[in-house]
């Protein structure tokens, strides 16, 4: 039996934009990886200017705390110890905020979260 893992995504924004009542959360499907293989997350629907945020990544795997992964603004980026596995970039054209993780391993089962600052 081969070992799976298993990813899921949730976009969540922290504040609401000026001009905007509300925001609506959308999660994606859950999608079940095999270790080694990889997957890139996507966060849109922004509404504003993608250079004037400050982006996030976060993660909580079962049982488990929230866990920062990389944050990016002005394509300046950091990130904590997947660094080597995991790339945050943004698109200008749809202000969009991709999270591209490769050679996945079990312990990277968790739901994952995209955050932005407060405006």
């Amino acid at each position: 039996l081969k070992s799976l893992l298993k990813v899921s995504h949730l976009m969540v924004f922290f504040s609401v934009s000026s001009g905007v009542d509300g925001q609506t959360l959308t999660q994606s499907e859950a999608v079940v990886k095999r270790p080694g293989e990889s997957h890139r997350l996507t966060c849109s629907g922004l509404w504003i200017h993608i250079q004037q945020l400050w982006m996030a990544w976060v993660r909580q795997a079962p049982g488990k705390g929230l866990e920062f992964i990389a944050n990016i603004r002005h394509d300046s980026a950091s990130s904590n110890s997947v660094r080597s596995r995991f790339t945050i970039s943004e698109t200008t054209a749809d202000s969009s905020c991709y999270l591209q993780m490769n050679s996945l391993k079990t312990e990277d089962t968790a739901v994952y979260y995209c955050a932005r600052d407060p405006q």
